[in-house]
């Protein structure tokens, strides 16, 4: 019992803390660059809606103001069966060269991405959704990238807008910022694992149909990494969304979104054989598998520690952490359905937690073999 808290407390900050370090190392050794330059290719910018009318007016109008070539540019937005007034504020914007390409019956926004594709002119395609905000020179930054030979997929950097007092959008941000600065490292190394998908660009001759069940924002830069380009991160290319406020709205979507990645994770298992991929395995066992396996150690060490709390002080002083850290995250969730304002340091365990227990329920999802295609549009 003793080895098996050990194990799971060290799996744990290996996840978390270790495996950054190790990229942080590993960046200042191998400092792979990525070679920039001005370099203004026909871009397709491809937006996928379904019930966006809050939204896709002021998506549509930002892409239309962004610092690129306007004859270099192409906008398409793919309706993936919307019954509100989506397709009529697009249509109001097709004097203006945007296209508006309606999917029906409803198939889910990877068939949408696959058909926008199949009418896209671009050399380097662009993947926004209906809620993205890009800073006026993000498309830009993305693009000169490309002008390394070596590089096939680019993604930005996603930056929260909260309400404050909002613990799930202050826990989201924070998040992010981990996020953005692991990414970087990864990025000197060789590649990153994660991406974001709402400012993400990858050469057309790159771009693998996907089957409707399949996460785009992984599944395409694991199939760019297999076939021998990189997947870079510009943290110039800015995107900013508004975080979600409701706790259960964020926890469907991680559930939704670790259940999609699981299923991508199963179709490419072959890039987890360090034989054949060398460095970038372990980064997607660590960055990924461990990460939605996490919660498994989490209460592997929590009961354990349970158990060996009798032995010493040590184990005491372990427990009396745990508990602090999950009384924190029972915290945080209680006074947070009353949206009442609590000091910043409990949105980290409650965030931590929420993520963590949403990737339990994605795993049960998975071994029972349930897929998603469909959801309902994300509420900012």
């Amino acid at each position: 019992m003793t080895i098996a808290f050990f194990a799971s407390l060290f799996v744990l900050l290996y996840i978390y803390a270790g495996y950054p370090l190790v990229m942080f190392a590993l960046s200042r050794l191998r400092q792979r660059g990525v070679a920039k330059g001005a370099f203004f290719p026909r871009v397709t910018i491809i937006i996928s809606a379904y019930n966006e009318e809050r939204h896709i007016g002021a998506t549509i109008a930002n892409k239309l103001a962004l610092d690129y070539p306007k004859d270099r540019l192409e906008i398409i937005v793919v309706s993936d069966g919307s019954d509100d007034s989506t397709d009529d504020i697009v249509r109001s914007f097709n004097q203006r060269g945007v296209r508006l390409i309606r999917q029906e019956p409803r198939q889910g926004k990877t068939s949408a991405v696959n058909l926008a594709v199949s009418k896209a002119g671009g050399e380097i395609l662009v993947f926004s959704d209906a809620n993205s905000i890009y800073a006026p020179d993000a498309l830009e930054h993305l693009v000169r990238c490309f002008a390394d030979p070596e590089v096939g997929y680019v993604t930005g950097k996603m930056v929260y807008r909260t309400n404050e007092g909002s613990m799930v959008g202050q826990g989201c941000s924070a998040y992010m910022r981990y996020e953005n600065l692991l990414r970087a490292w990864e990025t000197l190394v060789g590649s990153v694992v994660g991406v974001d998908g709402g400012i993400d660009a990858v050469r057309r001759e790159l771009y693998m149909p996907m089957r409707p069940d399949q996460l785009p924002d992984f599944v395409l830069p694991l199939e760019v990494v297999a076939r021998g380009y990189r997947v870079v991160y510009e943290p110039r290319a800015l995107l900013v969304e508004d975080a979600l406020k409701d706790a259960m709205d964020e926890y469907r979507m991680r559930v939704r979104v670790t259940l999609r990645a699981l299923w991508a994770l199963w179709d490419m298992r072959n890039l987890l054989n360090p034989l054949r991929h060398g460095v970038f395995s372990m980064q997607l066992l660590s960055h990924k598998v461990l990460r939605y396996l996490a919660i498994i150690f989490m209460v592997t060490a929590l009961f354990t520690n349970m158990f060996l709390a009798a032995k010493s002080l040590v184990f005491r002083f372990l427990l009396v952490a745990q508990a602090v850290f999950y009384g924190a995250a029972a915290a945080g969730w209680a006074y947070g359905r009353k949206n009442a304002s609590l000091p910043n340091l409990l949105y980290i365990p409650y965030y931590f937690c929420l993520v963590n227990i949403a990737a339990a329920h994605a795993i049960l999802k998975f071994l029972r073999g349930e897929k998603q295609v469909t959801w309902t549009p994300r509420k900012g």
